[in-house]
């Protein structure tokens, strides 16, 4: 028997006792010894000492009468007061309604959570605990729950709270804790979209220096982090702070960058803030308000608010717990002002969301329970065996029981499902509702205007959430809306959301002293002021901000050598300078560091090289063809010429005669069409058509040809070794860059040139002695830097060029950390200059210098090559082989008309095949009209040979044949 008690759960105690009880009266009945009746006396009586000190009775073998429900909450606030009244009417429906927990009722006990602090809601929460309370509504407050939390891990309550937002008691920490409203995540999240939404990159976070405004600030930190957006100021408050103190946070948050203030706190001294605010000019325009749930809690309550209170939160945006509209929301509000009757001495309360979740919340519960005990498990306590230790023991801690099915009946809680005042009430798989979503309030005038909706399902729409559901999600931007939102200072325009920090702080701005090109950028001597076509871009673009811009410039550099950019730029991500302004390309390195501007110049690499006259010779006329466009185009001369004679050959007297004759017609034929100076003339229609085309191609080669060899006679040409970087690759010479720039790393790393061969070189002076002193007297063979640079180096050095493409794309932009606002607003006031004609005017002031570009001069031979024509020789081909095969069809079918074949025996066929070429090459080779007056002829002769041989004629066919072929044959050579 003691081994079933072992084995046995707490909650089986009865069954086992009644087992008990059974034997022990079957042993008396059968008359066992006196021994055995004594051992089951005693165990009778151990189980009897059990049962009174666990509380158990009789009564716990069925479902009880009731069960005690405690609600630990403020209820001297107004916040509290509602929450009482729905608390009480739902229990009041659950008691008066059958069909949830049939005969069970609910049995509410109320404890006042009069400061909610920690020390007094403990002692609070153990009172609760000591009634066999089976689970606790409550606490108002995230900072309570933290700690109440811990009672509840021990004594294993189920602690449902739906005002305690706070995202860090969702963790495997407090697994006793269930929330039944909205976690603070998604109103977080909330928060960071309406951020993206509307183009801003940071925020000041103003909040009271608790558990839940801690928490909260962490979660929208992480949100906004994930949109590439961030907290730039944290200004924590005491959840009790005077009216003074606040003053002190909010005067440093008007000194800060940011004008977008998001304000998580309570209800009891959220509203101070604004009042301070409002005193301190920060509810005017340029300012962007954002308010947690407390805010639109409080417009619902203490609806309406006077109108001092109104002017001190106009355009503030608030978010409300979105309850979409159903049949029980709408009867739940119509009976409202029937529940508070009589029971609100100092004024209407009007319905928040706190009041709804509070109704549905105790609804889960009755729920749960009722599953929890059609599942057969019944309610039982034990007494805490760790709390026996304690001696000495004042505070009557004997009285709290741990409930043995605690957990049993959380997972009951978790599997509601069910369809409440706030709609749809079910949980996920993390503990969190369904479909959490928010309306998002635009406080304007004497009330408030919704502007739309935000979901975890869709995002920001304009449209209830639940409409969306049945779509598929959508997160792009087009599908993101709001309607307009009246801002503080009663303006439309969205708010910029940042001014430069109003604490006499200059922005310092590191400007590279440079050596070389000084057009570009140079410090004025013996003062701190700056020049150049990068500064006149800069100043250009800051005026047309706005706003006003405090800055100074910083050198950066000692004036002896060109400093580096790379390490400019990274002195901006450590705080040393806050921008950079000068001759600062936008490589991918610098952009993993800092944000740049919109480039204001275009500056790819080139290459640039010595280069030398090319002076005329007795055979430049071949210049303006390539060997192999020779070559293709004397062949096809030389195949035009025979094509047009073999389709000519057989028509044309011309091109009949001698074989000697024949092969000089067709030269002079050919290479005659070069100038159109042709005398023979094309009879057949495949002759012409193909001369036709030849004709045109040759009229394109002559053309090509002349325009080619005029450029080369009459325009100066320069050549170089070098032909561009893939000559540089390939080759072992020295190559110069300017110092400081990223030519450097970009030869070794990207092109992979060795370092070795690497030289740099300070100043356009020391560039052009290296290049005219070449790679062979310690020079350089050419010379790579940015195109800007080069086309001031090259106005005034006539011995060089450039060669080659620009193998870069890159430009130049102003420097700033990551995610500043100013780099946006200067990249549109440097494209305003681009479309005015202001940038190209400042690029004429300090760049425009042509005095050593000579426009006669021409790099090298833009030599014609076989791949601008092999389109016209393809058609040309194409045109021969075409003429051709219709005329061997022709010819086939006229030899097959006018010459056929007579059978032979099968021992001759081998050698009349030959025979029968000959004699087709023969008919080739035959004049066309000869051709056909044989034939004609022969079907006479035919004619006459019939009637001979009737009238028996002694004449041989063969003979006959003969004879007139030689008739014939005499007649060719007359």
């Amino acid at each position: 028997m003691l081994l079933l008690l072992l084995l046995f759960p707490l909650s089986n105690i009865a069954y086992v006792f009644e087992i008990c009880f059974v034997v022990i009266i079957t042993d008396f009945s059968i008359g066992n010894s006196k021994k055995m009746r004594r051992v089951w006396l005693v165990v009778l009586m151990v189980l009897t000492n059990v049962f009174s000190s666990t509380g158990i009775g009789m009564d716990n073998f069925t479902i009880p009468d009731s069960v005690n429900i405690g609600v630990l909450y403020s209820f001297n606030t107004s916040v509290g007061r509602i929450v009482k009244i729905a608390i009480e009417a739902a229990v009041e429906d659950i008691n008066s309604d059958p069909s949830i927990l049939s005969k069970t009722k609910l049995k509410l006990s109320l404890q006042e959570d009069s400061k909610y602090r920690g020390f007094l809601s403990i002692a609070e929460a153990l009172q609760l605990m000591a009634t066999h309370t089976v689970a606790i509504i409550g606490p108002q407050t995230s900072t309570t729950a933290h700690v109440i939390s811990h009672i509840a891990n021990e004594l294993q309550v189920p602690l449902l709270s739906f005002s305690a937002t706070d995202p860090t008691l969702s963790s495997l920490q407090f697994p006793f804790f269930i929330r039944t409203a909205f976690s603070d995540i998604y109103q977080m999240t909330a928060i960071a979209d309406l951020v993206k939404f509307y183009g801003w990159r940071e925020v000041i976070a103003v909040y009271g220096d608790d558990d839940h405004g801690r928490n909260g600030m962490g979660a929208l930190g992480d949100k906004l982090a994930e949109r590439r957006c961030k907290i730039s100021f944290k200004a924590p408050m005491n959840p009790e702070a005077t009216r003074e103190e606040i003053t002190d946070v909010l005067v440093q948050v008007a000194l800060a960058e940011s004008r977008v203030i998001v304000l998580h706190t309570s209800t009891a001294w959220g509203p101070k803030v604004f009042s301070v605010a409002k005193s301190l000019g920060m509810m005017e325009n340029g300012y962007v308000w954002i308010a947690t749930n407390f805010l639109s809690t409080r417009l619902d309550i203490d609806s309406p608010l006077s109108s001092d209170v109104m002017d001190e939160i106009q355009g503030v945006i608030t978010l409300r717990m979105y309850i979409p509209d159903s049949k029980h929301k709408r009867l739940f509000t119509s009976r409202w002002q029937n529940l508070i009757s009589g029971k609100t001495a100092n004024g209407s309360l009007g319905l928040s969301t706190y009041g709804i979740f509070a109704y549905d919340t105790v609804y889960v519960l009755a729920r749960a329970l009722d599953t929890f005990f059609k599942q057969g498990n019944q309610i039982t306590f034990s007494f805490d065996s760790k709390l026996s230790q304690l001696r000495g023991d004042n505070m009557h801690l004997n009285a709290v029981k741990i409930f043995n099915e605690g957990k049993l009946l959380c997972e009951s809680i978790y599997e509601v499902n069910m369809t409440g005042v706030s709609g749809p009430f079910k949980y996920t798989t993390d503990g969190n509702l369904v479909n959490p979503a928010y309306e998002i309030i635009n406080v304007i005038g004497t009330g408030t205007r919704r502007v739309g909706y935000w979901s975890n399902y869709s995002g920001l729409s304009i449209v209830p959430p639940e409409t969306l559901y049945s779509k598929p999600p959508s997160r792009s931007g087009v599908s993101q809306k709001l309607l307009t939102v009246i801002w503080p200072g009663e303006t439309v325009e969205k708010p910029r959301g940042w001014v430069f920090p109003n604490n006499g702080r200059l922005l310092k701005i590191g400007v590279p002293t440079r050596v070389s090109y000084r057009q570009f950028v140079s410090q004025v001597q013996d003062t701190d002021m700056f020049k150049g076509f990068c500064i006149d871009v800069f100043l250009s673009a800051i005026n047309l901000l706005p706003y006003a811009v405090p800055y100074k410039f910083i050198p950066y550099g000692d004036g002896q050598r060109n400093p580096s950019n790379t390490e400019l730029v990274r002195l901006i991500t450590s705080g040393v300078f806050d921008a950079a302004v000068g001759d600062i390309t936008i490589t991918t390195e610098r952009t993993k560091m800092v944000d740049f501007t919109q480039p204001y110049i275009e500056s790819g690499l080139v290459v640039v090289a010595a280069v030398k006259t090319t002076e005329s010779n007795a055979w430049a006329f071949f210049t303006p063809f390539t060997p192999m466009l020779w070559t293709i185009t004397a062949i096809f001369f030389l195949v035009v010429g025979a094509v047009v004679w073999i389709l000519e050959h057989r028509l044309n007297d011309d091109f009949r005669g001698p074989p000697r004759k024949q092969i000089v017609t067709t030269l002079w034929f050919s290479f005659s069409t070069m100038f159109f100076a042709h005398r023979e003339n094309t009879v057949s229609t495949l002759g012409r058509f193909v001369l036709l085309i030849w004709l045109f191609v040759v009229l394109i080669i002559n053309s090509s040809y002349t325009a080619s060899l005029t450029s080369i006679l009459t325009v100066q040409q320069l050549s170089s070794p070098i032909k561009g970087i893939e000559s540089l690759i390939n080759s072992k010479e020295p190559i110069g860059y300017l110092q400081g720039s990223f030519t450097r790393n970009y030869l070794i790393g990207e092109i992979g040139i060795d370092e070795s061969r690497l030289v740099p070189l300070k100043t356009p002076d020391e560039s052009t002695k290296a290049l005219e002193k070449g790679p062979r007297k310690g020079g350089i063979a050419a010379y790579v830097d940015e195109r800007a640079y080069i086309e001031l180096f090259l106005s005034s050095q006539c011995g060089f060029t450039v060669v080659g493409q620009e193998f870069t794309r890159n430009g130049w932009g102003f420097a700033f950390p990551r995610d500043s606002p100013l780099a946006v607003d200067l990249s549109t006031a440097i494209l305003e200059l681009a479309e005015n004609g202001d940038l190209q005017r400042i690029h004429d002031k300090w760049l425009l210098n042509r005095a050593c570009l000579s426009q006669g001069e021409k790099f090298e031979v833009d030599r014609l090559n076989l791949k601008s024509f092999w389109g016209l020789y393809l058609l040309c081909g194409i045109a021969c082989l075409l003429a051709l095969f219709i005329y061997l069809i022709q010819t086939l079918n006229q030899y097959t008309k006018h010459c056929p074949m007579e059978p032979e025996p099968s021992s001759v066929q081998g050698s009349s095949r030959s025979s029968h070429f000959r004699t087709f090459l023969s008919f080739a080779d035959e004049k066309e009209e000869i051709v056909k007056r044989r034939s004609k002829r022969r079907q006479m002769e035919r004619i006459s040979y019939r009637s001979t041989s009737e009238v028996g004629s002694s004449i041989s066919n063969t003979e006959y044949y003969q004879s007139s072929l030689n008739r014939i044959d005499s007649t060719n050579e007359v």
